[in-house]
């Protein structure tokens, strides 16, 4: 301050022709000093007063100080009352950005606020979302780590928050080096001053707490209580805010001109010479007695303190004196805006411009709220509406030096007036970490829930604090903490990270999978089979065997036996709205067709066998017309059926996500459940009616008799359908189309076996059988047992 006073002294154009003076008061490290040395700057030190008019210059127009933020905040109570400046130069508490509550308050470094949002920036940058945090239990601590647990929960979560006693006992420091032990959090944030957080970290440091990562306020960073060489065990890596260093051209220099003086009101040079060169000054000695005679060397008062190398005069570090060389041309720029001004164009009543002989410190203040200058070294300072001026931050890391010793590197910095997203700017590689790996640690209460998951909330505990749930099948999440699954969209599914919709599997009988291949296989042996039966009959349409078996009946009933198999390659492949409407009709009538033929066979047999007993006619009246006319009949009414059931509710493709999440099951709707009753209905009817006509007659001669045969058939064929019917409700997707063409196929072999397997052995293997003489040899032997 003392040198910043006399530069502008010396300085011809700010000024001039005026000489600033000031008086020093020490606040004793209290706030009843700070009281009695603000009211003793305001008032005057004399203990009369002449001038009861209160008028003339007043005893100072403003105050450099107080460094401590409580003592700020209370005499600032009590100097805006009478509007005098106070220009701190160390207080850094939000609260005093309160323009109505300190309406004369201004401060050369910046605002906790901005302190807090550099440190807001470092911890996102490595993103550390649960933090512990530790605060002094004074205005700076508490205002302070209130504004950060505000901040930090917007995208993280406190661990803890202990507060530190300015005097503090073993049992507090042992409670909050418990907390820190037990806490999952690896990042702490520490708001206090070096000389009250120092009996913390001595216990830490103790206690060999090593696997923290420590954010520091600009309190503590770079304060000689905690910057030792026994703390950096626990310390070392440390990341901290400091305020901006400056460089003070001179300042060296006007230091080591200081000298002893003999002033008893004065001792603190002597006190600093005496501890400086380690010696005694003869007129302490001399109260002495003779053994600290000895011992002490005297004193001359022409040592050389140019050579010694102390941090009294080191430089490298001005950061709060710095703040005190600002603060003091703050004054004196708004002490010369205020001499400068014109006339009827000032800031006062009726435009007029403040008297210096008589300036008041109202009028000063008026011009410390616009001031605005560049000081030598190029830095800018101004204030802004709530007296505050421009954050700018070193960021810090406590990092060892080559020679053992250790030293606090700047790594970064910190510039609110920067572009949003910029104000923050990290030299990564010249940063030292304390850890095995040397990289930034984590410090999270959960890892991230990856994409594929969901974050669920733990009971009672921070937000932080969760666990990463699965997405349920067909939901997804495709982003990192997510806090809720997605469902996918109808013809969609999860895949098995579920971090993304896929389309679902398209389920039918396919002919390249192994089952369509088999049933299709088999499709086309029975029809293959049926025709060679059929060409095996055409041939042999001569003989016996087959004139007796009604071979017209036994041509027609094969080529329905061929339609049924071939009917079966409809259900196979992908439903098409054709094969939809074709599959069951053509199923339908095939088989009444051939449930047809067989029934008509079956009559024929029982009227033949009546034909035969003496006096009856009957086969006259049920020739061949009236037998294609009975199986034509019989077929026309399943083919009304059909047009009925197409015409009202025809078949379609229907994809079917509902039966199963994971796939579509591609298949075709019944339609109508009556037509699709009826189709079904009647062809059982005929069937019904056949097998117990081929029941009664199966006692007849066989060589004139297809009933036993018949009966057989017909049995497997309702067996096989009475059967289909549970197994075709309860199959699942293609299976069902499966079943339902098993059963086509086994009623058809079934029908095709037991009906001309018999005729056919015959007619291949034993020829001498297919003879008329053979089949009436039979008839007599048989007739007795009728």
């Amino acid at each position: 301050m003392a040198f910043a006073i006399e530069e502008i002294n010396r300085d011809p154009a700010l000024l001039p022709n005026i000489t600033l003076g000031y008086r020093l008061y020490d606040n004793c490290v209290n706030l009843a000093g700070t009281f009695q040395a603000a009211t003793a700057l305001i008032s005057g030190v004399g203990d009369t007063f002449t001038d009861y008019s209160c008028t003339g210059t007043p005893p100072v127009l403003g105050i450099v100080g107080d460094p401590v933020s409580t003592n700020s905040i209370s005499i600032s109570r009590m100097l805006g009352l009478f509007n005098v400046p106070l220009v701190s130069h160390g207080a850094t508490c939000s609260c005093l950005s309160n323009r109505k509550e300190f309406p004369s308050f201004f401060r050369t470094i910046p605002s906790d606020a901005f302190q807090v949002k550099a440190m807001i920036q470092i911890i996102k940058h490595y993103g550390w979302t649960w933090v512990g945090a530790i605060a002094s239990d004074d205005d700076y601590g508490q205002y302070a780590v209130k504004t950060f647990i505000d901040q930090a929960n917007v995208f993280g979560c406190i661990a803890f928050s202990e507060i530190l006693p300015s005097v503090s006992t073993t049992a507090q420091i042992i409670k909050i080096v418990e907390t820190i032990k037990q806490t999952t959090a690896r990042v702490i944030v520490v708001f206090s001053s070096g000389a009250c957080f120092a009996p913390l970290a001595r216990e830490i440091v103790h206690q060999n707490i090593r696997d923290r990562q420590w954010i520091g306020s600009e309190g503590w960073t770079t304060s000689t209580a905690i910057f030792t060489v026994e703390m950096f065990s626990s310390f070392g890596g440390t990341i901290g805010i400091a305020i901006r260093r400056g460089e003070i051209t001179g300042l060296k220099e006007f230091l080591l001109q200081v000298r002893p003086v003999l002033d008893s009101n004065n001792n603190l040079i002597n006190q600093f010479w005496e501890e400086m060169f380690n010696c005694k000054f003869q007129s302490k000695t001399i109260s002495s007695n003779s053994s600290e005679l000895v011992k002490s060397r005297i004193c001359t008062g022409s040592e050389d303190i140019k050579s010694t190398q102390t941090a009294y005069s080191d430089m490298s570090g001005l950061r709060t004196s710095y703040n005190v060389y600002k603060a003091v041309f703050a004054l004196a720029h708004s002490l010369q805006h205020l001499i400068s001004c014109e006339s009827g164009k000032g800031p006062f009543e009726n435009n007029s411009c403040a008297n210096i002989t008589h300036v008041q410190p109202w009028q000063l203040l008026q011009y410390m709220k616009t001031v605005n200058f560049t000081i030598h070294n190029g830095d800018r300072v101004s204030f802004d509406e709530n007296g505050d001026v421009p954050a700018i931050y070193d960021v810090m890391n406590w990092q060892r030096a080559d020679d053992g010793s250790m030293k606090i590197e700047t790594i970064g910095l910190f510039d609110e007036s920067a572009p949003a997203g910029q104000e923050l700017t990290l030299k990564e590689d010249k940063i030292f970490w304390q850890f095995d790996s040397n990289t930034p640690p984590r410090s999270v209460c959960s890892e991230s829930c990856l994409p594929g998951t969901r974050k669920a909330a733990r009971k009672g505990e921070p937000l932080c604090c969760f666990d990463c749930i699965p997405c349920a099948e067909g939901e997804i999440s495709n982003y990192t903490d997510s806090t809720e699954c997605v469902k996918c969209p109808p013809d969609f599914w999860s895949n098995p990270r579920r971090d993304q919709c896929v389309m679902k599997d398209i389920e039918f009988l396919s002919y390249k999978e192994p089952l369509g291949i088999c049933l299709t296989t088999v499709s086309l042996i029975g029809s293959c089979v049926s025709s060679t039966v059929l060409a095996v009959f055409i041939y042999y349409r001569n003989t016996p065997v087959v004139k007796a078996n009604n071979s017209e009946l036994s041509f027609l009933l094969l080529l329905s036996l061929i339609l049924c198999f071939l009917c079966s390659l409809l259900f196979i492949g992908q439903p098409l709205h054709l094969t939809c409407m074709l599959r069951h009709i053509v199923f339908g009538i095939s088989f009444v067709l051939c449930i047809s033929c067989i029934l008509v066979k079956t009559i024929v047999v029982i009227m033949a066998f009546k034909a035969t007993l003496p006096d009856n006619n009957v086969m006259k009246w049920f020739g061949a017309a009236q037998q294609r006319g009975t199986v034509f009949c019989f077929t026309v009414i399943q083919v009304v059926i059909c047009i009925i059931w197409l015409s009202t509710a025809s078949p379609v493709p229907f994809k079917n996500t509902k039966y199963q999440n994971s796939k579509i099951i591609f298949q075709c709707t019944i339609g109508s459940i009556t037509g699709f009753s009826c189709l079904f209905g009647y062809i059982g009817l005929l069937a019904s009616v056949c097998f117990l006509l081929a029941f009664l007659a199966r006692n007849l001669p066989d060589n004139f008799n297809e009933a036993k045969f018949i009966t057989f058939s017909m049995l497997i064929f309702c067996a096989v359908w009475i059967a289909f019917i549970p197994a075709y409700v309860s199959s699942p997707g293609k299976f069902s189309d499966a079943v339902e063409i098993f059963a086509i196929l086994a009623s058809s072999f079934g029908l095709l076996i037991a009906i001309f397997a018999p005729k056919c052995y015959i007619i291949l293997l034993h020829p001498e059988k297919n003879t008329k003489k053979a089949l009436m040899r039979r008839a007599q032997l048989l007739s007795p047992n009728l």
